[in-house]
C-alpha cells in the first residue's frame, strides 16, 4: 500500500525543518535504507549512508530558517519548492530550491533530487 498524502506531506515538512535546524541524524531518519541523494542535479549521486551523512553534516552547524512554499504530491512522489535562509551575521543567504523526492510505503525518502544552482543564491541584508 502506498504512503498516504498526509504521511508524505509530514515527511517533507520534517525534512525542510531538519535541514534548517536539525541534526544530521534528524535528516537521516527520514531516509529509507538504500536511498539516493543528487544535490544539486548534475553532481555525483550519493548512494551510501556515509555519503549522505557527509553531505548533510555541512549544513548542521549553520543557523538557518526554512519553509515549504509549494508542495505537489502524486502517488509516492513529491515535488516542492522551499526557501532556505542561512543567517551569516549582517547578511542572509536566501535560496529557493526545487526538490523532487520518491518515497517508500512508509513515507521514507528513497530518492531526493535538488534543482538549484549558485545563481539561485541571493545575499541580502539580515532581517
Amino acid at each position: 500500500m502506498a504512503a498516504s498524502r498526509d504521511a508524505i506531506r509530514t515527511t517533507v515538512e520534517n525534512y525542510v525543518k531538519a535541514v534548517a535546524t536539525g541534526t544530521v541524524d534528524d535528516v537521516l531518519t527520514l531516509y529509507a535504507a538504500g536511498a539516493t541523494v543528487e544535490d544539486p542535479v548534475g553532481t555525483p549521486v550519493r548512494t551510501t549512508e556515509d555519503e549522505i551523512r557527509e553531505f548533510y553534516k555541512v549544513v548542521e552547524p549553520l543557523t538557518q530558517t526554512a519553509g515549504v512554499i509549494t508542495l505537489k504530491i502524486a502517488e509516492n512522489n513529491a515535488a516542492f519548492v522551499f526557501r532556505l535562509v542561512t543567517h551569516l551575521g549582517e547578511q542572509d543567504l536566501v535560496m529557493e530550491v526545487v526538490d523532487v523526492m520518491t518515497f517508500d510505503d512508509d513515507a521514507k525518502i528513497t530518492s531526493m533530487r535538488a534543482f538549484w544552482s549558485q545563481e539561485d543564491m541571493q545575499s541580502v541584508p539580515a532581517s
